[in-house]
């Protein structure tokens, strides 16, 4: 079996054995979004020369023709679209047990239009989250709640599952999630949180941030541990400049929690994969996103103007080659739009592996790409290689090939 190079999104590899709940879904259904859509390897991000301590963006967002998953909650809420208001985003159970049973939470929507709206419908990633919400209209200025539940019956692991939530009034649907952690029997901070950073702990690092699309931010809250005896006074430095990050409490009490709060904004001098970070007590915190075109300002006429790259095969194989031979491989395209290609980053984790430059194509041209690998990298046996284009192509924004092939 070829051993493949690359990182499933962290939805799918905290769904364990769950499926998709089965749900109608309205016609024409907008499109929903993938809260924590992302893959592969990173690129690091230069620090900003000041250190400082950056307190995350607060209030309500500026409406916008499109609907990403809004920042994790904060005092004031989440406002979408000049529309709904969300009290939070992101509902953490926290460390909960096997036997704790089934958990709920509910999430609060408040009318802030004019004009009444609907929640017509909300779809689970997964059948052991269940949502219920109003059937009627929900009047400006009104509040409401959706309740949602977490079976809790997948057994000792991690979860984050979501909630898309579609609003009539909104064009595309809100994303909700619900996470924490299960374990078989109880367990101390030190082992619930085993990543120590600077005086914190952490489940994990890095950070995920998921996907960003040119002009807009990401924001995402995650529970911290001080496990020492004293309390920690928590001061980030030499953090990246499209990085915001904080931490409440702080000081953060001896022997207990705390919310790690930070957004990441979109650069466009920065596309594909990246990674950002921010010293706590000289060691390193850092926050992984992809980052991507953001078409939805684009009318159907520009859309239909743009790039269109079509590739002659998204897989080049190699053969058989003997461990240290070099390799070689060419992908060929052409362009089949009415505006001219750019192929923004490619991106590969793969050890070794390198990719030429990926040429800009006018349309109704041809171009091609080589890619070099260094076999002595890799293990013997079946390899797959991904890699990973960011263009500016509406129909393709991410293109994904494939380098196969053996090394005896």
């Amino acid at each position: 079996m070829r051993p493949v190079f690359w990182i499933l999104p962290l939805a799918v590899l905290l769904a364990g054995s769950c499926h998709l709940r089965a749900a109608k879904q309205p016609a024409p259904a907008p499109e929903p979004v993938d809260p924590m859509e992302y893959i592969g390897g990173v690129e690091e991000v230069e620090d900003s020369a000041a250190a400082a301590t950056l307190e995350v963006m607060a209030g309500d967002p500026v409406s916008s023709d499109k609907v990403t998953v809004p920042p994790a909650s904060t005092k004031k809420g989440t406002v979408v679209e000049g529309v709904a208001r969300f009290d939070k985003t992101v509902h953490d159970f926290g460390d909960i047990l096997v036997t704790s049973g089934p958990q709920s939470c509910v999430f609060h929507v408040t009318n802030v239009s004019d004009k009444p709206f609907s929640i017509y419908e909300i779809v689970s990633s997964c059948g052991c989250t269940e949502a219920a919400w109003p059937k009627t209209p929900v009047a400006p200025g009104e509040d409401v709640i959706i309740s949602a539940t977490f079976t809790n019956e997948d057994g000792p692991l991690p979860f984050d599952k979501t909630l898309t939530v579609y609003i009539s009034a909104l064009k595309k649907p809100v994303v909700l999630r619900l996470r924490g952690n299960v374990s078989e029997t109880k367990k101390s901070l030190t082992e619930l949180y085993p990543v120590f950073v600077g005086g914190l702990s952490f489940r994990s690092m890095p950070l995920k941030a998921g996907n960003i699309e040119q002009g807009e931010s990401r924001s995402d809250e995650v529970p911290v541990a001080n496990t020492g005896s004293s309390p920690v006074n928590v001061s980030f430095t030499d953090v990246s400049p499209q990085l915001s990050i904080s931490v409440e409490p702080n000081p953060v009490p001896a022997r207990s929690t705390a919310t790690l709060t930070f957004t990441v904004r979109s650069d466009r001098s920065l596309w594909g994969k990246n990674i950002y970070h921010a010293s706590l007590g000289g060691k390193r915190i850092s926050v992984e996103a992809f980052t991507k075109e953001n078409f939805a300002p684009w009318s159907e006429e520009q859309r239909k103007a743009g790039s269109q790259p079509v590739f002659t095969t998204s897989t080049a194989d190699f053969g058989v080659v003997e461990a240290g031979a070099p390799v070689k491989v060419e992908f060929a395209f052409d362009n089949r739009g009415k505006s001219d290609f750019v192929c923004y980053k490619a991106d590969c984790d793969t050890p070794g592996l390198t990719i030429a430059p990926v040429p800009s194509v006018a349309p109704g041209a041809k171009g091609s790409f080589e890619v070099s690998l260094d076999t002595s990298k890799l293990p013997k046996g079946d390899v797959t290689a991904y890699l990973i284009l960011t263009t500016n192509s509406p129909l393709r924004p991410i293109v994904n090939l494939f380098v196969v092939g053996v090394v005896k």
